[in-house]
């Protein structure tokens, strides 16, 4: 058994690809997908079902590894601003060499900062600098660099 991948469901999967390249080195796992059917309905359990996006090779686990699936459904619903403590699936979490250069990469990309840059020592672990920030299209993302 192993993880095979995190799906975000995008109001425009094109943009939130590339927002993923840019600041995260994110890169295309080909085929683009463009996926409907009866067998698609039954599989989701929406009826109606129809899809198209990508998968993205996620950063440090090379050509084999975990990928990011980046799908825009022909109908969405607006989940709305999800606060970070809410029950359920809360964040992706990429940890990146320099937590203020890469922040400032997500603001530049259309990103945005929900906290502060901050940093902890963590008994056992080491030192955590860290933000949580949302994605342009308002998911939440952990920017973490641990010091050991």
């Amino acid at each position: 058994m192993r993880f095979a991948h995190t799906n975000l469901v995008a109001q425009d999967w094109r943009a939130l690809a590339d927002f993923y390249s840019q600041v995260f080195g994110c890169s295309l796992r080909p085929p683009e997908r463009r996926l409907s059917g009866t067998w698609l309905e039954t599989g989701t359990g929406v009826p109606g079902a129809a899809l198209e996006g990508v998968h993205l090779l996620l950063p440090g686990h090379g050509d084999g590894g975990p990928t990011l699936e980046i799908f825009t459904y022909s109908r969405t619903l607006d989940a709305g601003i999800v606060p970070a403590n809410r029950r359920g699936l809360g964040h992706l979490a990429f940890e990146v060499e320099d937590v203020a250069r890469t922040a400032q990469s997500l603001l530049e990309h259309g990103g945005s900062l929900d906290g502060q840059i901050t940093e902890r020592h963590v008994e056992g672990a080491g030192t955590i600098t860290f933000v949580y920030a949302r994605d342009p299209e308002g998911n939440v993302i952990e920017l973490q660099s641990w010091r050991r």
